[in-house]
């Protein structure tokens, strides 16, 4: 199937902007020259914010280096969540008494801040979850048995998280759909020539990640709605890794549905989002019912609110989206190009340290271009919780296991990996840190 060519993809390139220097394949080249990156003092700035990096673990100092799966959160955002309790607590209500309607007003607040962060056409777009995981399972429950049939295709890729994964086997189930993976490369890049195979007009929907949490990489995001649409399916992008790093313009990368969680990038546990196009929410029946999602609630029926609010039943969680816009603001006042500049350094830095461990294998690009500072690695000799151990011994925390991502293990050959992540909080020497831990182990076998 022969496709136009795509429009260049505004995520990737946007990162790519603040890449300076050349990129080089070879451990031990330098990416980024010292000028280039955020200045050590700002981060350390950056990093005062972070008050439970002060934490201790056996005498030592922590290395947080899990921040792929739960971030550290800022002052602010804690004072923010306090605030809210402590001088606005209660149900929200627009024409209500005095604290009702202060509650409305933040949480529309946040609804429209969010609704900014990712260029969302009508604050309405927006509907609150719990997380990524909700966000999907809202889709493929309201969303695809209602559109979904016999014979049609869902698409993933082998790349997926099981977020991604198990919610769209369970909208096969009940329709009656079939779920078709798209193949990755060795370095867990998505094969665009896989892609344009396995797309039919059977095909009514990929779901896909925008950054894997195993192997980092960018996926050109913007470049796959683009195919997916020209044979007439929806995409939805995972954007639970990318959020916290990537500037996201859902207007521009052609999605028809995005979700991210608040912990990944900075904000509480509980709270996410979940965005569609107005029209595609308005096809949608409701996902749960109970009041707010409706008003004039009556015995013999009930009007549905609109767009994203029909799919926010009972008490909302007022103080997850404060507390996500706290996060949010707070990212914007250190200027997302200094934090991806940072990040990029951190990036190149952590290839060239864990390439220098005997006997260590990398998982994905092994490479800068293009890729997140999230290290996934198997160790020769060691097992991952071997690993896990070893390192949580020094003060330092990763993550190990099937990272929740089977397929795209099994993909590369192992069925368990460590997983080492960071921020933009992340120091360079904690990197080193945890690679002169690693040759240690390496040299013990």
């Amino acid at each position: 199937m022969q496709l136009p060519d795509p429009p260049s993809d505004p995520s990737r390139r946007a990162f790519g902007q603040t890449v300076l220097g050349v990129f080089a394949a070879g451990a031990g080249n330098k990416v980024l020259a010292a000028a280039d990156s955020a200045p050590r003092q700002e981060v350390e700035r950056w990093r005062a914010a972070f008050r439970a990096l002060q934490t201790r673990v056996r005498d030592k100092p922590l290395i947080y280096l899990d921040s792929a799966a739960t971030t550290q959160r800022p002052e602010t955002v804690l004072t923010a969540l306090i605030d809210f309790y402590r001088t606005t607590n209660a149900n929200p209500g627009e024409a209500l008494h005095t604290l009702a309607r202060r509650s409305h007003e933040r949480y529309q607040s946040a609804r429209d801040t969010v609704a900014r962060f990712i260029n969302a056409a009508s604050s309405d777009e927006i509907v609150w979850v719990r997380g990524t995981t909700e966000g999907i399972n809202l889709v493929a429950t309201a969303w695809a048995r209602s559109q979904l049939q016999a014979g049609d295709e869902i698409l993933l890729t082998m790349a997926e998280h099981a977020s991604n994964l198990l919610p769209w086997r369970l909208a096969a189930h009940h329709t009656g759909a079939v779920v078709r993976f798209v193949d990755v490369d060795d370095e867990g890049r998505v094969s665009m020539a896989d892609l344009e195979r396995k797309l039919t007009r059977r095909t009514r929907i990929l779901a896909f990640s925008h950054v894997s949490n195993v192997a980092g990489f960018i996926n050109p995001a913007a470049e796959i709605c683009a195919r997916v649409h020209a044979v007439g399916a929806r995409v939805l992008i995972d954007a639970a890794q990318s959020a916290p790093h990537v500037p996201l313009d859902v207007q521009t990368l052609g999605c028809d549905f995005l979700a991210f969680s608040g912990h990944k990038m900075l904000a509480p546990m509980g709270v996410g989002v979940l965005w569609a196009r107005r029209e595609v929410l308005a096809s949608m029946p409701p996902y749960q019912a109970g009041s707010n999602m409706a008003h004039a609630i009556d015995v013999d029926g009930e009007q549905l609110e609109e767009a994203g609010r029909k799919f926010c039943a009972g008490t909302p969680n007022v103080s997850g989206p404060v507390g996500l816009a706290a996060a949010i603001s707070f990212l914007d006042s250190l200027g997302r190009a200094a934090i991806e500049r940072h990040e990029s350094e951190l990036s190149a830095h952590g290839l060239e340290a864990l390439q220098s461990v005997p006997g260590l294998r990398i998982l994905g690009p092994r490479t800068p271009d293009q890729r997140l500072p999230v290290f996934s690695f198997v160790l020769e000799g060691r097992t991952p919780p071997e690993i896990l151990r070893a390192l949580d011994y020094e003060g330092i925390a990763i993550r190990a296991g099937d990272l929740s991502a089977l397929p795209l293990l099994k993909r590369f050959g192992v069925s368990a990996a460590a997983r080492a992540s960071c921020f933009l909080y992340t120091l360079p020497e904690e990197i080193d840190q945890m690679a002169r831990v690693l040759r240690k182990l390496a040299i013990r076998k």
